[in-house]
């Protein structure tokens, strides 16, 4: 199964519909993402705000996947949002979840096999990418265990160069439906941002069970569309792809 959190409204893109529905080379954000990973996953969760439910549930019942979209009342955080997804997903009985955000639609389908192969019996397996100016940072302990993140939005010390995520993470079973509510029951809100985020949860997991990581294949895709800017880059990768 595949959970998107697609609460977002595209307010900074000048968007006039949601932001999973923002086009980009023609399709919406969310077209890329069903297109990518519809070779892996049996289904998809959309976590949506009130006011964009409607038309992000018209949109994806175009796609021919199983789908549901589910209601984040309140902009209180990642966390919060992948617990939602994770526990409407839990109802399919997937042997893993997988997790993207909405705006990440520049992952490479090289990434995408490379994290399946991968996986095993993980608790989590990620893509990293190693980047100059990180905006997050996985530290690693001695033993190579990832230990912490560092987010850039938060106001942490970012290093010059650091290993980024991308937005996209595979949970086993246990780990989105077990230690993941266990995780969220006692986190707490992010002093920068006032929210509370998905990324701690993995340095936590990381504890007391397995965190596989894989390398990208291209910079590009630690880029979400965010702004103008960016919507314009990824959409001229994706065009040359």
């Amino acid at each position: 199964m595949l959970v998107i959190p697609a609460a977002g409204r595209g307010s900074r893109l000048g968007a006039s519909v949601p932001k999973a529905l923002v086009e980009v080379a023609g399709r919406p954000m969310i077209g890329w993402l069903i297109a990518l990973y519809r070779p892996w996953v049996s289904g998809v969760v959309l976590v949506a705000h009130p006011t964009t439910r409607d038309a992000i549930r018209a949109a994806v019942q175009q796609y021919d996947l199983p789908s549901e979209v589910v209601i984040q009342a309140e902009p209180t955080g990642m966390l919060d949002a992948v617990l939602l997804g994770c526990v409407a997903a839990a109802r399919w009985s997937p042997e893993r979840i997988w997790i993207t955000w909405c705006d990440q639609i520049a992952v490479h389908p090289d990434t995408v096999a490379r994290l399946a192969d991968s996986e095993g019996e993980s608790s989590i397996a990620l893509p990293l990418i190693t980047r100059e100016s990180p905006y997050i940072h996985f530290d690693r302990a001695a033993d190579g265990r990832i230990a912490a993140v560092r987010q850039r939005r938060e106001g942490h010390v970012m290093p010059a160069r650091g290993d980024s995520d991308m937005g996209l993470f595979s949970l086993s079973a246990r780990a989105a439906m077990v230690d993941l509510p266990a995780f969220a029951a006692s986190a707490t809100a992010d002093a920068g941002t006032g929210e509370r985020n998905f990324l701690p949860f993995i340095p936590v997991a990381a504890t007391h069970g397995s965190v596989v990581t894989i390398p990208a294949t291209d910079d590009i895709e630690a880029v979400g569309v965010n702004t103008p800017e960016e919507l314009a880059r990824v959409e001229a990768h994706l065009k040359s792809r």
